[in-house]
């Protein structure tokens, strides 16, 4: 089963081999990271984890067990016990439950660890995958927005409730 890992030094690799794998498949719904993420991907990594030293952003990888990349989710732009959730999943690990499972999991920590109060969330209209894990992790469609010039939907999940928790045997939801 795929661990979710707050993001290290040593996840670089294996993190620039999922986003090479996956620019195709990542683009044909989010907008393209560009070629300047590839080749300066190594400075990149390394601002990522300052900011996240700072406290201003988590990001979080979703290993398999020989340690490849098969997801992200990530938490970005905190400030106000608020933070956006952003996430990808690669396109073999895809429509497994994976998404589901790690954005509850980076929910769970949002709220018990990091003592964000709400996240935000987007996605476009023509992406209904997303639309459907941010639906069952508890995140509420709030409006309309525009992201990268293509009609989407914005969700909000308040955190100041008891998180959500998924039995793993199951696959029901509790509240824990």
């Amino acid at each position: 089963m795929p661990e979710l890992q707050r993001l290290r030094p040593d996840h670089a690799p294996a993190l620039l081999a999922f986003e090479r794998e996956n620019r195709a498949y990542f683009a044909a719904s989010v907008p393209d990271r560009g070629d300047d993420y590839f080749t300066g991907f190594d400075v990149r990594h390394a601002a990522l984890l300052a900011e996240q030293e700072s406290g201003a952003c988590h990001f979080h990888v979703l290993a398999g067990g020989d340690g490849e990349i098969l997801g992200r989710v990530n938490l970005v732009d905190v400030a106000g016990g608020s933070a956006a959730l952003g996430y990808r999943i690669a396109e073999k690990a895809a429509r497994r439950g994976l998404a589901t499972s790690a954005v509850e999991k980076v929910c769970l920590l949002a709220a018990t660890e990091y003592g964000l109060t709400s996240l935000r969330a987007e996605t476009t209209l023509d992406n209904p995958g997303s639309q459907a894990v941010l639906a069952r992790a508890g995140f509420v469609a709030t409006g309309e927005t525009e992201l990268d010039g293509r009609p989407g939907i914005a969700y909000v999940r308040d955190l100041t409730g008891r998180p959500r928790r998924t039995d793993t045997v199951s696959g029901r939801r509790y509240t824990a």
